[in-house]
């Protein structure tokens, strides 16, 4: 039959074949872009999942947000984004939209993170608070571990450049510069765990500096906030004058907590462009340092009334597991604290694994 070929089928017009292209070629492309946003949605969500474990950090007294976001891989983009808040951010509203200026600021990256923050403090705030009254051995072995595992793998990788010839060799960077900021970070951090809360009159100016002060050791991995406020004598009138809604006390510790994070945000990424892997070995110092206020068998020394009314800890010290039950009257409930430590280590190796891969 005429125009049939030897299959028995009518061949293509050219006209066919470059539709059939452009059809394949169409459903290629959608078939990528649709790809691309589901990564780029598990990325947000992945990051969702990792405010929701800052704020459940901070929920506890002595362990940082920030802590959290220096093992999660995010620590330098947040300290970009939040220096990235400046007042050339309203010439880029003026000039080029409000996109663009959501777009200088990071601002899905922080909206997404300060979601899972807010949602994580909302949701587990009180099983938390309950968890770390009726069983603080084992929620501090967890971050003890988790703690650990991460200062380890972070040492590994920076001394394994500088031994191997990465990056840290070629700058000029050597183990023994390396250790020498770690062993700074540990000193600094371990002096901070051991201080004797003081009293300090909350005036005007000490609020401000207090609010400051807080918020830098938010950023800072391994040191708490409210920890700080318990050191300068003020984490009770602070509490206090968010109880009550005292406007003057609250916008005075606001501004200073706004001053303070845009500063010092700006001081720490400036200092990662130009000597990260320094600034990486102070910061784990610090976190082993830290090591010290998780140590999961304490005994109470000093004790304080928080915000419900309620006694808690203020001053306490390390003692050795095996001494725990003379000292304290409790049990050290040591098989439970094991698997907490090795939960939190296997928990950051396999996120190491899985951004490793990715």
């Amino acid at each position: 039959m005429d125009g049939v070929d030897d299959t028995g089928f009518y061949p293509l017009s050219v006209e066919q074949k470059g539709v059939r292209v452009k059809n394949n070629t169409e459903e290629k492309s959608t078939r990528r872009i649709e790809r691309e946003q589901s990564k780029n949605g598990l990325a947000w969500f992945a990051l969702f999942l990792k405010g929701m474990a800052m704020g459940a950090a901070d929920i506890v007294p002595g362990v940082s947000g920030g802590t959290i976001a220096f093992i999660t891989g995010i620590y330098q983009r947040l300290l970009a984004a939040i220096a990235s808040v400046s007042w050339s951010v309203i010439s880029v509203l003026r000039t080029e939209g409000l996109p663009a200026a959501w777009r200088t600021v990071d601002g899905t990256f922080l909206l997404v993170l300060l979601l899972g923050i807010g949602t994580s403090i909302v949701s587990f705030a009180s099983l938390l608070s309950w968890v770390l009254a009726t069983h603080p051995i084992p929620l501090w072995s967890f971050f003890f571990g988790l703690i650990l595992a991460s200062a380890w793998l972070l040492i590994s990788e920076l001394f394994g450049e500088a031994r191997e010839g990465g990056p840290t060799r070629e700058r000029g960077v050597r183990p023994f510069g390396l250790g020498l900021y770690l062993i700074i970070g540990v000193i600094f951090a371990f002096l901070l765990t051991v201080a004797v809360p003081v009293t300090v009159e909350p005036t005007h100016l000490v609020l401000f500096f207090a609010g400051a002060v807080a918020i830098c050791a938010m950023i800072l991995p391994g040191i708490s906030g409210s920890f700080m406020l318990l050191l300068m004598g003020l984490y009770a009138p602070v509490l206090t004058a968010i109880k009550t809604f005292d406007l003057q006390v609250i916008g005075l510790f606001a501004v200073g907590c706004l001053v303070g994070i845009l500063s010092f945000a700006r001081i720490l990424s400036w200092l990662f462009l130009r000597y990260r892997h320094e600034v990486i070995a102070l910061l784990v110092g610090i976190m082993l340092g830290s090591l010290n206020k998780v140590w999961p068998w304490k005994e109470t020394m000093t004790t304080r009334i928080n915000s419900h009314g309620e006694e808690v800890p203020l001053l306490q010290v390390n003692v050795a597991p095996f001494d725990y039950v003379e000292r304290v009257g409790q049990e050290p409930f040591l098989m439970a604290a094991g698997v907490m430590v090795l939960m939190g280590m296997l928990l950051v190796l396999g996120l190491d694994k899985v951004n490793r891969r990715q």
